[in-house]
């Protein structure tokens, strides 16, 4: 990633800013980003969805990185993470989650 790019890139926590953004993690978010556009705007997504598009045979590692990804999304406004169809705040969502766009 090029330098300026770098410094503009959105970040959802000191966590994913230590971790530093990598092909995978472009992957997932073009992924929940490409599942979320076939949908319709009522429509959401589970991280799993986007992590088997990346990773069909070994999807089960990219479940967290996934997670990442949407909470980058949040960050950025591209996103929103939901449980029981309620938008929660991705810092402190624990369990199942969805992704959707913004409402």
């Amino acid at each position: 990633m090029p330098s300026s790019a770098a410094a503009d890139a959105k970040y959802c926590s000191d966590a994913c800013r230590r971790h530093r953004i990598d092909d995978t993690d472009r992957a997932l978010e073009r992924a929940i980003s490409d599942i979320l556009d076939a949908r319709a705007l009522t429509s959401s997504t589970c991280p799993s969805e986007a992590a088997r598009r990346v990773a069909p045979d070994d999807w089960r590692p990219l479940m967290e990185p996934a997670r990442r990804a949407a909470r980058r999304m949040v960050a950025r406004g591209e996103a929103e993470i939901t449980q029981g169809g309620s938008v929660v705040d991705p810092s402190t969502a624990k369990g199942p989650i969805r992704i959707r766009r913004p409402r």
